[in-house]
């Protein structure tokens, strides 16, 4: 039996789980996951990317980070930033959707999405934002998820090789 447990990181777990943390961001980056960073990506620049950041944006409230495992087994990570412009203050967005390749398709991206909603009405949002890049194996994640797409900017960004421009597709959904 597969047991997933997500569980939102407090200000004082965050300096515990930030190798974790790098570990998957870098798997995740290494295997093409289009998160806005570059190859080659190593342990110590996703530990660089959480500790200066990531984790002072949680420690500020402005940011929520979830922690999901694999049957006791770190396997991804979601972040929902909280904190936009005075006059968005009903919206959040999902950043850094992250699952480790090895618990792929095993129900983790859909635990951490359901988590995502749940935080984002307990913050009192209404409205949560994300963009992916176009086609990319989580796209059918976040439609499954209720997410529909507001549009397409073609060429917005590198694939994380380098070689290409992908485009990205803009979400939203309405709790």
């Amino acid at each position: 039996m597969t047991a997933i447990a997500i569980h939102a990181l407090g200000a004082d777990e965050l300096d515990t789980h930030a190798e974790v943390l790098a570990g998957i961001m870098a798997e995740t980056v290494s295997e093409g996951a289009a998160i806005g960073y570059m190859q080659p990506f190593t342990r110590a620049d996703g530990l660089r990317f959480f500790e200066e950041q990531v984790f002072p944006e949680v420690r500020a409230g402005r940011r929520r980070l979830l922690l999901a495992t694999l049957n006791g087994v770190p396997a991804g990570s979601v972040q929902l930033i909280l904190s936009l412009p005075p006059n968005q203050p009903h919206r959040c967005e999902v950043a850094k959707m992250m699952v480790a390749p090895a618990a792929r398709r095993k129900g983790v991206g859909r635990a951490l999405m359901q988590a995502v909603d749940a935080e984002a009405v307990a913050a009192g949002k209404r409205l949560v934002t994300l963009d992916t890049r176009t086609g990319d194996r989580a796209e059918p994640l976040y439609r499954a998820a209720g997410f529909e797409t507001a549009g397409v900017i073609p060429g917005f960004a590198l694939d994380p090789d380098g070689r290409a421009l992908h485009a990205t597709t803009y979400m939203y959904k309405t709790l």
